[in-house]
C-alpha cells in the first residue's frame, strides 16, 4: 500500500506523467494550491461527455463513464470557484448545444401566442438539455431525462456549487438517498405518475454531478446518510485548512491555444463507442481490491471496507476516462493516478466523517480528524495477545475481536506465530513491503 490515510496530511498526488497530458492541461489553468483538490472532480465532468460507451468491470459487468459524482470541500474562500471555471471551459459545447435547443422553445412560445384561441396550436417541441442549471427540479430533472432517453441516452450533466441545491433536483432533503443511489446505479427515477396528459415516463437516470462545500455543510448534509449506501457512492475530495501565507493565488488565462489543445481531448470522449475492456486497468483494479482488504483488516473497520468497494469503482471510471483521452491506450502513470484517487476518496471521507462513522459528537475538531488506524504499525514487531487486545481497547474496539483480528494477520501473512514463546512477530514481507 502506497499511501498511509491516517495522518492529517493528504495523500501526496502521483507526477501527472505520459497519458495524462488532460489532466494537466486543465490544471494549468488554476492556482498551485487546488491542483490535488480538483483532480477527482475533473472526472464526472469529462465523463459527461462520453456517450454510448461501455466498459466491463472486473466482476464481469458493463458500465457506463455515468452516475459519477464528486463533492468539493474545503473551507470558505478557498479557491474552491475555480472548479467553476474549469466546469464552464469543458462543457462549452453543452451551452452551444443547450442555447440551440432553448431557442426552439422561445419559437414555439412565440408561435403559441401568435395563434388565435379558436386555432390548433404547435406542439411543444422536445428539448433535451445536456449542462441543466443548478437550480433545476426534480420534475425538470426527470422530464429532461426522459427527453434524452428518447435522443439515444445522453448523460445530462449539473455542477452545484453548494451542496444544498441537491435538494431541489431530488425533490427534498428526504429523497437525497433514493434519488442520489439511483442516478450512481443507473437506475430508473420510479418517477411513473398518471396526469391528464396522460402517464409520464420513468426513466434511466444517466447524470453526473458535482457539488461544492465547506465541512460544516458537507457533516450537516450527508450526516443521516452515512449507512445506507449514498454516502459511499459520493466521491469526496477535501481541501484541509493551510496556513495563512498572505498570498493571493493566479489563476491561469483561457486562451485560444487552450481551448484549441482542450477541444482535441474532448472530441476523443465524443467519437468514443462501443464495448471495451482495459485489462491492465482491470489488473490493477484487482490489486487495489485486495489492498482495501488488506487496509480493512489492519484496521479492523468495516465502514472503511464498505466505502472503499464504490471508491474503487469510481477510480476505474476515471480510468476508463483516462484511456479514452489517451487515445484508447494505457501507461503506467495513469494506473498511478487511479490509485491515488481511491486512497484520496477514503482519506477525504476519514478527515470530514471520522467521528459521525464512529457515532460520536455532532461537531468536529483537529483531534476528531482521524483515519483508520492501522494497528499492527503501533505494536512491536514481536507482541503477544495481551498487547493486541490493550490496544483494540485503547481504540474504542472490543476484545471479542482480538483472536479474529490474529487470524486475519495470520492469513494475509502480515504476522507468524511462534507456539515456543507466545508472541506474533511482523514477517519480514510486511516490515518491507506492507507499509509502501
Amino acid at each position: 500500500m502506497r499511501y498511509d490515510i491516517s495522518k492529517a496530511t493528504a495523500p501526496a498526488m502521483p507526477n501527472l506523467g505520459k497519458g495524462t497530458e488532460c489532466i494537466r492541461l486543465l490544471l494549468s489553468q488554476t492556482s498551485k494550491d487546488m491542483h490535488e483538490p480538483l483532480v477527482p472532480m475533473l472526472f464526472p465532468v469529462l465523463g459527461a461527455h462520453v456517450s454510448g460507451a461501455e466498459f466491463q468491470y472486473p466482476d464481469l459487468t458493463w458500465k457506463e463513464p455515468t452516475g459519477m459524482m464528486a463533492n468539493l470541500v474545503g473551507d470558505s474562500g478557498c479557491n474552491k470557484g475555480q472548479f467553476s471555471n474549469l466546469v464552464e471551459a469543458i462543457c462549452r459545447d453543452f451551452r452551444q448545444h443547450d442555447e440551440a435547443e432553448l431557442r426552439k422553445l422561445v419559437e414555439w412560445s412565440k408561435q403559441v401566442k401568435s395563434k388565435a384561441g379558436n386555432k390548433e396550436k404547435p406542439a411543444r417541441p422536445e428539448v433535451a438539455i445536456w449542462f441543466p442549471p443548478s437550480d433545476t427540479t426534480r420534475p425538470a430533472f426527470i422530464q429532461n431525462a426522459m427527453a434524452l432517453e428518447a435522443q439515444g441516452g445522453r448523460t445530462q450533466y449539473l455542477n452545484m456549487p453548494e451542496v444544498e441545491m441537491a435538494d431541489g433536483m431530488c425533490g427534498g432533503h428526504k429523497q437525497i438517498s433514493q434519488m442520489l443511489r439511483n442516478i450512481y446505479d443507473r437506475q430508473r427515477a420510479g418517477a411513473l405518475r398518471a396526469t391528464a396528459d396522460g402517464v409520464t415516463g420513468n426513466p434511466t437516470l444517466r447524470a453526473n454531478l458535482t457539488l461544492s462545500a465547506t465541512p460544516f455543510a458537507a457533516r450537516k448534509f450527508y450526516k443521516n446518510d452515512l449507512f445506507n449506501g449514498t454516502f459511499g457512492r459520493m466521491v469526496f475530495s477535501y481541501k484541509a485548512r493551510v496556513s495563512r501565507d498572505g498570498r493571493i493565488p493566479r489563476q491561469g488565462k483561457y486562451t485560444d491555444e487552450f481551448y484549441h489543445k482542450l477541444d482535441e481531448y474532448l472530441a476523443r470522449l465524443d467519437i468514443c463507442k462501443g464495448r471495451y475492456i482495459i485489462r491492465p486497468l482491470n489488473k490493477l483494479a484487482d490489486k487495489l481490491a485486495q489492498d482495501m482488504a488488506s487496509l480493512a483488516d489492519l484496521a479492523d473497520d468495516d465502514v472503511l471496507w464498505d466505502c472503499s468497494k464504490r471508491a474503487l469503482v469510481s477510480a476505474w471510471k476515471a480510468g476508463c476516462i483516462l484511456w479514452i483521452l489517451n487515445n484508447q491506450t494505457w501507461t503506467k502513470s495513469m494506473g498511478d493516478v487511479v490509485e491515488w484517487l481511491v486512497y484520496k476518496d477514503l482519506w477525504s471521507k476519514m478527515q470530514l466523517f471520522a467521528d459521525l462513522l464512529g457515532k460520536d459528537a455532532d461537531t468536529m475538531s483537529e483531534a476528531q480528524r482521524r483515519g483508520p488506524k492501522n494497528m499492527l504499525d503501533d505494536l512491536p514487531d514481536s507482541f503477544n495477545e495481551a498487547q493486541l487486545e490493550a490496544l483494540r481497547v485503547q481504540l474504542g474496539k472490543s476484545k471479542e475481536g482480538t483472536n479474529g483480528q490474529l487470524r486475519k494477520w495470520l492469513f494475509r501473512k502480515f504476522i507468524t506465530y511462534s507456539a515456543q514463546t507466545g508472541l506474533y512477530s511482523k514477517t519480514e514481507e510486511y516490515l518491507t513491503g506492507g507499509k509502501d
